[in-house]
């Protein structure tokens, strides 16, 4: 039948009809071998590009099946790829991008997590939801959205510390929100001021850990007339508040920075050598940066030779300023945006990116000097995206007994622009590629 259409179908030549049966006999054959390469060939291609659009390929030398997903149709980058396992810093900068809008907002509510805790819960006092539905998206690729259960078994039989201040304390509760989708923990350990608190998730035994640091290094508060006056911090000595805590513990989260901005007396070596934010006369007056450098540094130094961390893994979360207009805490201060800023509404010379670049650094300065070493060392860097929310704080939406008296434009509402602190977490799990 094929051999009768190909000849159906053959132009008319000025051969006679003896000749043309001969050219039949000896190039029909040919053709029809001609005609079926290119159908095989047409194939092939349809049934490769079908296949590639649902299959993610790792860097690590697999292959991650089902993992493109479609953006909004109002996105103007529809066309970037979702990040898989191997691409976080080689085919696009997280810390570079714009808020983009999420129409599925997160993936747990104010009512659906469990672990809620009644201070973040910004949609019970009253703020509008809309701060819900964007999401970060980096400059030419995607973030996959946060499943539960691949963190979870990505961190099967290991133990997380989240160090640091009340902002670590954040990420922490939106981690625990994010989790608790694919189980819900138990409170396994908790200090008698809430500074310490082990969670255990026992279906996958994973174990995660909040430690409390103001400073990273050891601090002594100054009390005058019954309260706090100021801060004595030794810039040389790592907090034993979590130093302790570290044997055992196979990722740590290690974050800081807002304290720095009230009164210090800063010591080296076991003697005063000047303060920040302080008024006596015969202080040397130093930086908020020069301390902050100090600081982590000596805190990266102190992981980076620990004899019983062997096998830990540390990332640096990069700093998160708040969002204060007009005053602060108690004297007016408020940040009612109600939609993320863009670039251009930022200041890439304020004193938060400072912190941020000091901060990386660091991480490469601990890198280099430690490489071959048996810790890790990443980076978190979260500073731009979360610079152009100011629209996540509680504000006055945080407890009954704010109403009146207090905004908050520091912390962040749960679920929030703070979950997205864990994507970027997840995808760096991912990555699995740490020097």
């Amino acid at each position: 039948m094929v051999p009768a259409l190909i000849s159906s179908y053959m132009p008319k030549l000025p051969y006679s009809n003896l000749e043309w049966g001969v050219i039949q006999k000896k190039v029909g054959p040919f053709l029809w071998l001609m005609v079926i390469s290119t159908i095989l060939v047409l194939f092939v291609m349809d049934s490769s590009t079908r296949f590639s659009s649902s299959v993610a390929v790792s860097h690590s030398g697999g292959l991650k099946q089902g993992s493109a997903r479609s953006l909004p149709a109002n996105d103007t980058d529809a066309t970037s790829p979702e990040l898989s396992s191997g691409d976080i810093g080689e085919v696009c900068d997280i810390s570079e991008g714009k808020w983009v809008e999420e129409p599925r907002g997160s993936i747990y509510t104010n009512t659906t997590c469990p672990t809620m805790p009644d201070i973040k819960n910004c949609g019970k006092y009253g703020k509008d939801q809309s701060y819900v539905y964007w999401r970060w998206q980096p400059k030419g690729c995607v973030i996959p959205r946060f499943e539960p259960e691949t963190f979870l078994g990505m961190v099967r039989g290991k133990k997380m510390a989240v160090i640091g201040d009340s902002l670590a304390r954040d990420h922490v509760e939106s981690l625990l929100c994010l989790l608790s989708q694919a189980e819900i923990p138990s409170i396994a350990f908790r200090d008698e001021i809430d500074k310490c608190v082990t969670w255990n998730f026992p279906e996958h035994n994973f174990t995660l850990m909040v430690l409390w640091t103001e400073y990273i290094v050891e601090t002594i508060p100054r009390i005058e007339n019954g309260t706090v006056a100021s801060y004595e911090i030794h810039l040389d000595k790592a907090s034993r508040n979590w130093t302790e805590k570290l044997p055992g513990v196979d990722y740590a989260i290690l974050s800081g920075g807002n304290w720095f901005f009230r009164a210090v007396h800063l010591y080296e070596g076991g003697k005063l050598i000047g303060c920040i934010n302080c008024w006596e006369q015969n202080l040397t007056r130093y930086e908020v940066t020069y301390a902050i450098r100090r600081v982590v540094r000596t805190g990266l130094h102190f992981i980076s030779t620990c004899k019983e961390c062997e096998g830990l893994t540390t990332f640096l979360r990069t700093y998160t300023p708040s969002h204060f207009q007009n005053g602060s805490w108690f004297d007016g201060g408020y940040c009612n945006r109600t939609s993320p800023l863009d670039e251009s509404q930022i200041r890439l010379t304020d004193v938060a990116w400072e912190i941020r670049n000091i901060q990386r650094e660091e991480i490469a300065r601990v890198r280099e000097n430690h490489r071959g070493g048996k810790v890790k060392f990443g980076v978190l860097d979260i500073t731009k995206a979360i610079m152009m929310r100011a629209d996540g704080h509680p504000e006055g939406h945080w407890t009954k007994r704010a109403e009146g008296r207090a905004n908050d434009c520091l912390h962040w509402c749960l679920p929030g622009p703070v979950d997205m602190w864990s994507d970027v977490l997840l995808a760096t799990l991912m990555k699995n590629s740490l020097s």
